[in-house]
């Protein structure tokens, strides 16, 4: 069950295949290894220049600037782990578990394992309440049937979910890192052991870091302020992209093309906004093509659009704040029957 209660509504024929043919015929899907390479230098640079600064700023209040940078870097690493899972950096298996493990597990303390497999069911049914994780009922709930279960301090939440959201995005971070460490504990990752040692590698690492550059209360703020804009960029990347999108019918939901187009919105924008979100402004195109190199979305977009303008599928795109105003718009209206109750109170 999709997130939204409209409908979309289906066109004749998505012509999926003749878009796969002209995406190929450009090249769009071959590797971008240059870019990549610069990519990784800048996050490693990056990270480098943290330390640098916080072995240079020893002990010094001034060092807590350097955690909301800290914060940028962290998601850019995320980004390219990202795009390594989908095969857009490394075609081998050995070289995207690699490169996964050591961006992901060890410079983020994220399970690979863990992420691949959740962010896998995301791709194949997006915003499918009985599929897709990324709308399973959490902390927050995308559709009203959801929000119509919760009682007590859960329903006082969803009801003012929409204003609590961008607040409860600083906690991402930190929710994710718990997500990974249970899921190796619990034996749900393939390379459990190796996992296991590179998330306690990266936290034995970090925590260094702070202690030995900092007194032990910067170290804590730091950390809190370095956890919280993470997990604020991070999420706020992610969220744009689904929300609110039309329900699907059983015939779109079976067509690949339709499925992902009709349940996706992209953010309209430039080059800076591509780097800026990792690529994931330009939603459609990633999910038509997953493995297509972060750097060919921007040329494959007016191919898509043009695609779906003919065919007469509807193509949604937004300014980054139209996209999260319609995110936001879609939390509260889905805490609206919890509202009216509590207005109301209970019927005897």
């Amino acid at each position: 069950m999709p997130t939204s209660t409209r409908s979309a509504s289906a066109p004749l024929e998505s012509g999926y295949s003749e878009l796969v043919a002209e995406i190929r015929r450009q090249g769009l899907l071959r590797p971008r290894h240059r870019y990549y390479l610069a990519l990784a230098s800048l996050n490693i640079g990056g990270l480098v220049l943290v330390v640098m600064g916080l072995v240079l700023l020893h002990d010094s209040w001034w060092a807590l600037l350097i955690a909301p940078a800290f914060a940028v870097v962290s998601t850019q690493i995320a980004f390219f782990s990202h795009d390594a899972a989908h095969r857009q950096i490394a075609r081998g298996k050995r070289a995207i578990t690699a490169l996964c493990l050591i961006q992901g597990n060890l410079l983020n303390g994220l399970s690979y394992g863990w992420w691949v497999a959740k962010h896998n069911a995301h791709h194949a049914h997006p915003n499918d309440l009985d599929s897709d994780p990324d709308v399973a009922v959490g902390a927050l709930v995308w559709d009203a049937g959801q929000a119509a279960e919760r009682t007590g301090a859960v329903a006082w939440l969803t009801r003012h979910q929409a204003f609590l959201f961008v607040p409860m995005l600083t906690l991402e971070a930190v929710n994710l890192r718990v997500a990974s460490v249970r899921a190796v504990l619990a034996d749900q990752v393939r390379h459990r052991r190796t996992e296991g040692l590179l998330l306690l590698a990266h936290f034995a690492l970090y925590l260094t870091l702070l202690v030995s550059t900092l007194t032990w209360l910067q170290a804590l703020v730091f950390l809190i302020i370095h956890q919280a804009v993470f997990g604020l960029y991070l999420g706020s990347s992610f969220a744009p992209s689904h929300k609110g999108m039309p329900t699907l019918t059983p015939d779109q939901d079976s067509d690949p093309l339709l499925r992902q187009v009709l349940s996706s919105r992209n953010v309209a924008g430039g080059r800076f906004l591509d780097l800026a979100m990792g690529g994931l402004n330009l939603q459609i195109e990633h999910h038509l093509f997953p493995s297509m190199p972060r750097a060919n979305l921007r040329r494959a977009h007016p191919v898509i659009r043009e695609h779906c303008r003919v065919r007469g599928i509807s193509y949604a795109e937004a300014s980054l704040f139209g996209s999260y105003a319609t995110a936001l718009g879609h939390l509260h209206a889905v805490g609206g029957g919890l509202r009216d109750a509590a207005r109301t109170g209970p019927t005897l």
